[in-house]
């Protein structure tokens, strides 16, 4: 048993700690691009934005864990608990949104000018902020029902049909009021999904096009030096695939567990790490994707 506890304090702790410095690092890095560079890229408030989502799901889950972690029973009270799984619950929500966002105008820059899809192109970066602030008000809206059935383990009456989230319990909820929180929950998630999936299709066919293209002119100095461009849309369809593996592990792992009745620690703790994945692997490819991106602007 203690072995097993300090196992799982090193992988949360090899995991969270990495997960909030390459998340505070984009943000920061980007903050700084976007503030102090000539041009106001609508790429790099996107990810300024994925970061600080990104920093949320960290810290909501690290704060639950921290107080499993450390045997803190009555870490953290009914505003408490309210306040960290509603907050880490819209930073999945806009995780979700804002990866989807990136992956569009990622699919819009490289399409041709004549292209429709182009002229749709937000002209200006603070042309974003709109879809953001959507994105807050929608899932803030999707999420509101956490802030009335969850509550702290020293306010529990011990009834037995509660959910346990780390410390804190999600008390049961009428049917009708659960169906329509899980169905407009669900709604996002397929919305956004789809359209990820057509944007993510159009990038990998344009970069076979581009790879067709290079085998054609058997010229081996411009394959090794792809535009930034190139290099952007390779970056985005990464980490589409990093959201689409950890998204769909956890859901399928949610399923499993939903499905049986016993939900023993190595279940959770698989589970928190499916939760982290993206948060904490994300900014991986994105660090590698600004230095690619620098060296190849460097190259040209």
């Amino acid at each position: 048993m203690i072995w097993s506890k300090v196992i799982k304090e090193i992988i949360f702790f090899s995991l969270t700690g990495p997960g909030i410095v390459g998340n505070i690092f984009i943000f920061v890095l980007h903050v700084c691009t976007f503030v102090l560079g000539p041009d106001k890229k609508l790429v790099n408030l996107i990810l300024i934005h994925l970061a600080f989502s990104n920093i949320i799901i960290i810290c909501s889950i690290g704060i639950r864990e921290i107080a499993i972690i450390a045997y803190f029973r009555n870490f953290l009270d009914d505003y408490s608990c309210k306040t960290v799984i509603y907050l880490g619950r819209v930073a999945r929500g806009l995780s979700i949104c804002t990866t989807c966002l990136l992956s569009m105008i990622q699919a819009i820059i490289i399409s041709p000018r004549s292209n429709l899809w182009r002229k749709l192109k937000p002209q200006t970066a603070w042309q974003i902020l709109p879809y953001l602030l959507l994105f807050w008000i929608f899932n803030s809206l999707i999420s509101s029902n956490l802030l009335h059935y969850i509550t702290a383990v020293s306010s529990m009456n011990g009834s037995g049909s509660e959910i346990y989230m780390g410390n804190c319990y999600m008390l049961p909820s009428r049917q009708g009021v659960r169906w329509l929180f899980l169905s407009l929950m669900t709604l996002r998630d397929v919305i956004f999904q789809s359209l990820m999936g057509w944007s993510s299709g159009y990038m990998a066919f344009h970069l076979y096009k581009h790879h067709k293209r290079v085998l054609y002119l058997h010229c081996s100095r411009f394959a090794n030096n792809s535009s930034p461009e190139i290099r952007a849309t390779l970056s985005t369809l990464n980490l589409m695939i990093c959201f689409l593996v950890f998204y769909w592990a956890d859901f399928m792992f949610s399923v499993y567990i939903g499905s049986t009745l016993r939900h023993d620690f190595m279940k959770l703790n698989i589970k928190t790490f499916l939760e982290l994945g993206y948060a904490v692997f994300s900014p991986l490819i994105l660090i590698n994707r600004d230095v690619n991106i620098a060296k190849s602007g460097r190259a040209h």
